[in-house]
Parts: C-alpha cells; sequence; structure tokens
C-alpha cells in the first residue's frame, strides 16, 4: 500500500494549463503503476490517464489526448499530469491511483488512491 497525496489544482481560465502532482510515499513507487482519475459533480469517476511502472507506456481517455500528459519520476517518488488547453468541461476533482497492475480505460482497477485536488475551468 502507498499513501498518495496531490497537489496543484487550482481555477484557471478556459485555454489555460496546470501541472498536478501526486507525490507517494515508501520506497516501491517504481513498483506501481499510476493513474489519473476525475469526478465531476454529478457524475461518475471516470479514468483520465495511465502510465506503466517505468513510464515508457501511456494511455488516455479520448477526450484528453493530445491535451494532457502524464509522466513519472521513480527517483523522486511523484507521477505528473500536465494538462494544456483545458476546457470548463475538465472541471472536476482530480485523483491519483496506484496498483501494483497496470490497467487502463473504463475498466482500470486501481487499489490506492489520493485525496482528491479541484480543478476548476472557467469559460
Amino acid at each position: 500500500q502507498v499513501q498518495l497525496v496531490e497537489s496543484g489544482g487550482g481555477l484557471v481560465q478556459a485555454g489555460g494549463s496546470l501541472r498536478l502532482s501526486c507525490a507517494s510515499s515508501g520506497r516501491t513507487f517504481r513498483s506501481y503503476a499510476m493513474a489519473w482519475f476525475r469526478q465531476a459533480p454529478g457524475k461518475e469517476r471516470e479514468f483520465v490517464a495511465a502510465i506503466n511502472w517505468g513510464g515508457e507506456i501511456r494511455y488516455y481517455t479520448d477526450s484528453v489526448k493530445g491535451r494532457f500528459t502524464i509522466s513519472r519520476d521513480n527517483a523522486k517518488n511523484t507521477v505528473f499530469l500536465q494538462m494544456n488547453s483545458l476546457k470548463p468541461e475538465d472541471t472536476a476533482v482530480y485523483f491519483c491511483a496506484a496498483d501494483l497492475r497496470f490497467t487502463w480505460g473504463p475498466g482500470a482497477r486501481y487499489t490506492d488512491w489520493g485525496q482528491g485536488t479541484q480543478v476548476t475551468v472557467s469559460s
């Protein structure tokens, strides 16, 4: 099990950028696949992006392809989500998640979760 703490959320105008960070405790970070999910008000939590243990393989949900980039720094036990060209529909609480298995898409399953960080995009 890992402890995850997100940061970097905030209020930004449409077209702007934000960079989310997720710091992990422990010395086994590189053993975990990492992902970002989001949950908008009144909606179910949805998969956003995932990255494998070494960072070579990444997957994105269609609505963020070309705008968001997931990356990780295993030396710093941190995963990032660079969000560019933000849209009002990106407004949500963003969660990072970890799991020993690498899964992605609507069926992604992750066991360890952070507390979330709010991203609000104004039009």
